[in-house]
C-alpha cells in the first residue's frame, strides 16, 4: 500500500466501471455540492458474505436505489483488508484510511447527499473494525447454500491449483492461485495450499461465513440482517421487503423497484450441488463445513 497513487488509479477505474452501469443521472446543485464536500459517513452500509453467495447480485440491486449511493469492491480498500485483519496499521490510521477512500468516492461521484454503501466479501473479515470506524454501520449478510457457493467459486479462477504461477493478480493486488489468502488460519497456511480445490471453496465459504455471523449477530437486529440467497429465489417480495425496512427505505417507487430488481435472481443458483457434487466430493464438504451447513439448515 505504499503507491497511494497507483492504488487511487486502480479505484477510480474500477469505480467508473462498476458505478457507470448504474446509469444514475447527475443533477448537479448547490445543496448536492455542498454535501459532497464532507460526506457523513457514520451510517455507512456494508454488503457481506461470502464469495460467490449473491454478494453482486445484491449490490446491483441496492445500487439501484435512488437513496444510496454504491460502491463495487473499491481495490484500495480491498487491498488494505489484510492490514486491519492482521493489525499492521493500528486502528487510527486504518480508520482514517477507509474514510479518506470512502469520502473520496461520495466526492467524485456528488453523492454527499445519500447514504453510502459498498460491497467487498472480505469485509466479512473486519466487522468489529468497521462497526467502530462507522460507528452507526449497518450490515446485510447474504448467506448462500456453502455446496452451491463453493461450486460456484470452482468457476472462477481466484485460489485454482490451474492458477499456480499465473502472476496475475485481482483487483485487490493478491496473486491468483491455491495460495493461502491472510484470512486462512496461520497453522493452516501450508494445508491450505496443498488441498483440493473444492476443499479451498469450501473453506472460504466457511471462514467468512462464520466470521460474519459471529461479529455481526453481536451489534444486534437494528445493525445487522441476514438474508438467504435462496429466499430471494422463492419469495423475493418478502426478502426485499424485509431488506428495505432494515435500510430504512419508505419511498414506494424505490420499494417497488428494488423488489423487481431482487425478483430476478436466478432460480439455478439454488441447489445445482445435487446435480454436480459426486459423494467424494461431499464428503469433502462435510469434513470441512458439515458442523455449518446443518446449524443453518442446509440439510441433504
Amino acid at each position: 500500500m505504499t503507491n497511494l497513487w497507483r492504488w487511487a488509479q486502480l479505484t477510480w477505474r474500477a469505480e467508473r466501471r462498476y458505478y457507470g452501469r448504474l446509469d444514475r443521472p447527475v443533477r448537479l446543485t448547490s445543496t448536492r455540492l455542498a454535501a459532497s464536500i464532507r460526506p457523513h459517513l457514520d451510517d455507512a452500509l456494508f454488503i457481506v458474505g461470502a464469495p460467490r453467495s449473491g454478494t453482486t447480485f445484491l449490490g446491483d440491486c441496492i445500487g439501484r436505489l435512488p437513496e444510496i449511493s454504491y460502491h463495487h469492491e473499491p481495490p484500495a480498500t480491498k487491498a488494505a483488508g489484510r492490514y486491519v485483519y492482521e493489525k499492521t496499521w493500528g486502528s487510527t490510521r486504518a480508520r482514517w484510511f477507509y474514510r479518506s477512500v470512502y469520502s473520496w468516492l461520495i466526492r467524485v461521484e456528488l453523492d454527499g447527499h445519500l447514504r453510502f454503501c459498498e460491497k467487498t466479501p472480505t469485509n466479512s473479515l473486519l466487522i468489529p473494525f468497521l462497526a467502530r470506524a462507522f460507528p452507526r454501520s449497518s450490515y446485510i449478510h447474504i448467506i448462500r447454500d456453502g455446496r452451491d457457493a463453493a461450486l460456484s467459486h470452482m468457476q472462477k479462477p481466484w485460489l485454482l491449483e490451474s492458477s499456480r504461477g499465473s502472476t496475475i493478480r485481482e483487483p485487490g493486488g493478491y496473486l491468483l492461485g491455491p495460495y493461502a489468502p491472510w484470512w486462512v488460519e496461520p497453522a493452516r497456511r501450508d494445508e491450505f495450499e496443498a488441498t483440493s480445490d473444492l476443499h479451498r471453496m469450501i473453506w472460504s465459504w466457511r471462514r467468512y461465513t462464520e466470521a460474519a455471523m459471529g461479529d455481526g449477530q453481536t451489534l444486534g437486529p437494528q445493525r445487522y440482517l441476514e438474508i438467504r440467497y435462496e429466499d430471494l429465489i422463492k419469495d423475493p417480495a418478502a426478502a426485499g421487503e424485509r431488506m428495505l425496512d432494515f435500510m430504512g427505505i419508505k419511498d414506494t417507487a424505490s420499494r417497488a423497484a428494488f423488489i423487481a430488481a431482487t425478483g430476478r435472481a436466478e432460480p439455478s443458483g439454488a441447489g445445482g450441488w445435487r446435480d454436480e457434487l459426486s459423494s467424494a466430493d461431499l464428503a469433502i464438504i462435510e469434513a470441512d463445513s458439515g458442523d455449518l451447513l446443518r446449524r443453518l439448515g442446509y440439510g441433504a
